[in-house]
């Protein structure tokens, strides 16, 4: 059979479906994954799309092929997933989902043991070249079996160790499920909880009828920042499709930026465990280091990657990592992401500070200008780099990840896309008309080729 090798990216598997990724490719994978970890037993786990059904019992029925038992955890966040492996001591997994992207995509984010994920630097090049060499599957050992598992109570009563929710305040608060995941784990999460929610799309639709899944685009909040506003409430969450990442709207109907929900994070952590080191990306505003420091932590600036930072997570000990993406990892959740353990922190500093998000924001959005990512369209990846690097020689370079120029009162990074002829810029500066003034100097230098 024939697998375009373009569904196997940096971080994930992911393609049309049924046209790029089907039954056979799922089954495909499920065997070669086995084989490549040497897995005695396997998690599957699935968002709510049409097609995740059928991809996680092939992916189920090819890792039982290669010798493995598998573990059902069926409809989950994709936190959960990770949570399953790790907590259960399983050999690896494979979580079926596209997440942000609409329902007509479908693949596979995939893990080894502790739930440390598959990348394009260590692992998927290798998963990538064993199902396109892969022929006949081998036969099923008469041995192996499939069990389901209901994973939510264990892990409702992991995320209630983290954080007290009966310590909250009653803040009304607007929930954005998108359809997702989300909407079956949100009411279990705050049901006990002195919150009183104000629920918006928690029907598991994996048509994602009211709108795609994915809330950094400002189409896809847009209903959510309305909401807040009219009904006055104190705050809006927002999840993606697999509920791995989450979004906060303030009381004023604004969107808060990752790097700042970072920021809060580290603020909120750092007030029960003084002098941890916290991992940040590199696009961050310099409000993350700065906040971190300012509350007597120690701020380590990663590569772009939930790769990239559980790798690291293991090998330091670090409490916390935060990237602009929404994507939160947490040394007390086996080093994963999670969308639900930030909007329990966040909810908690609200309550502990007696403050409103905008309040809480203030200093931030009074210091700290930031562009937001902008693509552009390049027709020379390398070449758009070495000019924008020859340009601004005069700063302080990188080359962590891409392209980093430090200024006094200003700072930039340029990235290159991971699939497509993109670069990707990131800018922060000391003043609203600096940082206008200097996007617009170095998108003209990106675009000038």
């Amino acid at each position: 059979m024939s697998i375009a090798p373009e569904i196997f990216k940096a971080y994930d598997i992911r393609g049309l479906f049924p046209q790029e990724i089907d039954a056979a490719v799922a089954e495909r994978v499920g065997c070669a994954l086995t084989q490549q970890l040497g897995a005695a037993r396997v998690a599957v786990g699935m968002d709510p799309r049409p097609s995740s059904a059928e991809l996680l019992d092939a992916f189920a029925a090819g890792a039982a092929r290669a010798g493995a038992a598998v573990v059902d955890f069926g409809l989950v966040a994709t936190e959960m997933l990770y949570y399953g492996v790790a907590a259960r001591d399983l050999d690896g997994g494979a979580m079926v989902t596209a997440s942000h992207n609409p329902p007509q995509y479908n693949g596979m984010k995939l893990v080894g043991k502790g739930a440390l994920p598959l990348s394009g630097e260590e692992g998927m090049p290798e998963l990538s070249s064993r199902v396109l060499a892969m022929g006949e599957l081998p036969a099923k050992p008469a041995t192996v079996g499939r069990e389901s598992v209901d994973l939510y109570p264990a892990y409702v009563s992991h995320l209630h160790r983290l954080v007290d929710v009966h310590a909250f305040k009653p803040y009304t608060v607007v929930m954005d499920a998108a359809n997702g995941v989300a909407g079956r784990l949100a009411p279990l999460v705050f049901g006990d909880s002195p919150i009183k929610p104000i629920e918006m799309f928690f029907a598991v639709d994996g048509t994602f009828p009211n709108h795609e899944p994915n809330p950094l685009l400002a189409e896809n909040s847009r209903m959510i920042r309305e909401r807040v506003q009219a009904e006055k409430a104190d705050l809006g969450i927002a999840w993606d499709g697999d509920a791995d990442r989450c979004f906060f709207i303030d009381e004023a109907g604004e969107f808060v930026p990752g790097d700042f929900v970072t920021a809060l994070l580290a603020e909120a952590l750092l007030a029960k465990h003084p002098g941890a080191a916290i991992l940040y990306d590199l696009r961050a505003s310099r409000a993350v280091p700065d906040t971190i420091r300012a509350n007597g932590g120690v701020p380590l600036i990663n590569r772009v990657g939930h790769a990239f930072f559980k790798q690291r997570m293991r090998r330091e000990p670090v409490l916390f990592g935060g990237e602009v993406s929404g994507h939160y990892y947490f040394a007390d959740n086996h080093n994963a992401d999670s969308g639900f353990i930030p909007a329990l922190l966040i909810l908690e500093l609200l309550s502990s500070k007696g403050a409103t998000m905008a309040e809480l924001l203030e200093p931030l959005r009074r210091r700290y200008f930031i562009s937001g990512e902008i693509n552009s369209k390049v027709d020379e990846v390398a070449a758009t780099l070495r000019r924008v690097e020859a340009r601004f020689a005069d700063g302080k370079v990188d080359h962590l990840d891409g392209i980093s120029v430090d200024y006094p009162t200003w700072h930039f990074n340029v990235r290159p896309s991971n699939t497509e002829p993109l670069v990707r810029l990131n800018l922060g500066a000391d003043s609203e008309a600096e940082m206008e003034e200097k996007r617009d100097l170095v998108l003209g230098v990106i675009r000038a080729g």
